[in-house]
């Protein structure tokens, strides 16, 4: 499963970077405030699907731009292009992201970053590596010094009180923060080292599955706010080793609204 997911992220990366040099011919549609689709993410995704669908027709699938039965016993979870406004500009950090979930549980995830052609992968139980190399979470004593990623609720204005009260809080702490705009590949590399941590507000559950088993095959941890495991329902993440994942969630809790404290 592992292999067919690899197989269906490249296939997909393939058909975006030939257009990542004409972008001109890309066709853009608006799906609602700040968020828009390309006829790239469409037929990134028909090709993930190709694949899928080839080597289990039984299983179902779920993608940023359909719905699916979240109840099957199998259920693929697809984001064919995680930054699709850095796509669209030219900035080069976008990814492909495929997870699987069996009976609730993840048990597969690959991101795939075409430009860089660096595969991250995961199996449960079996590790997370970066090109078929093991990779670690950094494990750093505590927040001082750290470099996080994070998110802004672009698409969420009723939460950007709240952000901005836990950015300035964080801010304070750590060494450097990041907003790179592909939550899929910044929880990859959290996985591997490149980042410390994250934390965002209001992902979908295609930008998180892959990653948030990247992590915890990596030694690392993925809570919601509360410090549970609610988080592709939530979509609100907080990542890294399990002590700065700990003082993240110190930080950033007293901030919180009531509609984030669910």
């Amino acid at each position: 499963m592992v292999n067919i997911a690899v197989r269906a992220a490249r296939s997909a990366g393939n058909i975006i970077v030939r257009y990542a040099d004409r972008l001109d011919r890309v066709k853009i549609e608006e799906k609602g405030h700040n968020d828009f689709v390309s006829d790239v993410d469409r037929m990134a995704e028909q090709a993930i699907l190709q694949v899928l669908h080839k080597a289990y027709p039984s299983h179902a699938v779920i993608g940023e731009e359909f719905g699916g039965e979240r109840d099957a016993e199998y259920v693929w979870i697809i984001d064919p292009l995680d930054g699709t406004r850095n796509f669209l500009r030219g900035f080069p950090h976008w990814a492909v992201s495929i997870a699987l979930i069996h009976r609730g549980v993840l048990e597969v995830g690959v991101i795939y970053d075409p430009l860089r052609q660096e595969l991250f992968t995961a199996k449960r139980g079996a590790g997370a590596t970066l090109e078929n190399r093991r990779i670690r979470v950094n494990s750093l004593p505590n927040i001082s010094g750290t470099l996080l990623g994070t998110g802004f609720p672009f698409r969420q204005p009723e939460h950007r009180e709240a952000y901005l009260r836990m950015f300035t809080a964080v801010f304070a702490q750590v060494g450097e923060l990041r907003r790179a705009g592909s939550a899929a590949l910044d929880l990859a590399y959290v996985a591997c080292g490149r980042l410390d941590g994250f934390w965002e507000i209001g992902l979908k559950e295609w930008d998180i599955a892959a990653g948030a088993l990247l992590i915890q095959e990596a030694g690392g941890m993925i809570t919601d706010f509360a410090g549970h495991n609610r988080y592709l329902e939530t979509g609100n993440v907080v990542a890294g080793s399990p002590r700065l994942c700990q003082q993240l969630l110190h930080t950033i809790t007293p901030h919180l609204s009531p509609a984030l404290q669910a």
